[in-house]
């Protein structure tokens, strides 16, 4: 998979991949920028698990997960979590036909996205890499033109999640507001974002790559980067004027109901997310269910091993919010993202024995 990922990012640039560098130090740049993309996603989950358990009492939440869970409803969200990657699949069909791929069966683009998950728990953004590749070894096709319709699907997901975070400060404020007031995280937040200087630098170091950019266009470089952002731009700018975009929309809507299905369902799990439910204000939990999903939701920002911490610390975070001790916060939180990662373990195992039989099957039907 690896040389193969490596031919096809080859063939994007267009450009030589065994480029005489002439010297050794570049190479070891290489290497230290591997070895640093792969240290820094476990650094980042292995503080934030020691953090996490730290904070809670271990023999609580081991008791909560073996006699406080409702497990029939876990399994429920493993059925939307399945139903949730189908979904996107089909939604990225249409991009991909409409970015002049030939059109791959529905299992196919599930697949893509099975597949992409799975790794995704192995290392971040792997498996966003591995399904690019995927499809263009499939249906033959350039992979940056893969990468830009990948990237206009994520662009999706950003404008989502950014309405979502509007509908959850709007339903929410006054827990929100809360939060960021006595929690440190919440402060550091408030600081950060209503530091001007940060701005500054900010502005400053976009300005400073544009520059370098402008002053280097016409190296083979910056012609070989130009050419492949072309093609990016190209799988992106389709959302805006391909066909069937309504049921692009329609698509995008069930991903997002699914996924914060999957959060609400397991309010039915504990007796603690339970009272939410019924308690008065919170309709019926739906409104603790969006503050909750919204929060983790943001935290996939963080790189990390499938989410693993960020994702934990910001449901339980959130959970305390609405008087969940944290205890109870790393039972449910523990609980829904290692279903979830059985889940799409358990799919990307389908996902080679799918990859393998339909090889063959298309090997035969050309012979």
């Amino acid at each position: 998979m690896a040389g193969a990922l490596r031919d096809k990012m080859a063939e994007a640039t267009d450009m030589p991949q065994n480029a005489p560098t002439g010297h050794k130090h570049h190479r070891a740049r290489e290497i230290c920028g591997k070895v640093v993309k792969v240290l820094v996603p476990l650094a980042v989950t292995g503080v934030l698990v020691v953090w996490m358990l730290h904070k809670v009492n271990i023999g609580e939440v081991t008791r909560i997960m073996r006699g406080g869970v409702d497990y029939r409803y876990v399994l429920v969200m493993c059925v939307l979590v399945v139903l949730s990657h189908i979904i996107r699949g089909i939604r990225w069909g249409i991009q991909l036909r409409a970015a002049g791929i030939a059109r791959m069966p529905w299992l196919a683009e599930s697949v893509s996205i099975f597949g992409a998950y799975a790794l995704n728990l192995v290392f971040p953004y792997l498996g966003e890499a591995w399904r690019c590749v995927y499809v263009s070894q499939r249906q033959k096709c350039k992979l940056s033109t893969v990468v830009g319709t990948d990237f206009g699907d994520r662009i999706s997901d950003a404008v989502v999640i950014g309405l979502l975070i509007l509908l959850a400060m709007w339903v929410a404020g006054p827990a929100i507001h809360e939060f960021m007031s006595n929690y440190e995280v919440g402060k550091w937040l408030e600081d950060t974002f209503g530091n001007g200087k940060i701005w500054m630098w900010t502005g400053a170091v976009t300005g400073a790559v544009a520059l370098a950019c402008m002053l280097t266009r016409r190296t083979a470089f910056m012609q070989g980067v130009l050419t492949s952002a072309k093609r990016i731009w190209t799988g992106f700018a389709v959302l805006f004027h391909m066909r069937g975009i309504g049921m692009y929309l329609v698509l995008t809507a069930g991903i997002w109901v699914c996924y914060f299905l999957q959060t609400y369902v397991c309010f039915f799990a504990f007796g603690f997310t339970r009272e939410l439910i019924s308690e008065p204000g919170m309709m019926w939990g739906l409104i603790p269910g969006l503050v909750v999903f919204v929060f983790g939701s943001i935290s996939i920002a963080v790189p990390s091993n499938g989410g693993l911490g960020p994702w934990n610390i910001a449901v339980m975070f959130a959970l305390s919010l609405y008087g969940v001790g944290n205890s109870e916060g790393a039972a449910f939180s523990l609980v829904c993202w290692s279903f979830q990662a059985i889940t799409q373990v358990a799919a990307g195992l389908f996902s080679i024995g799918y990859m393998q039989w339909d090889r063959k099957r298309r090997r035969v039907a050309t012979a």
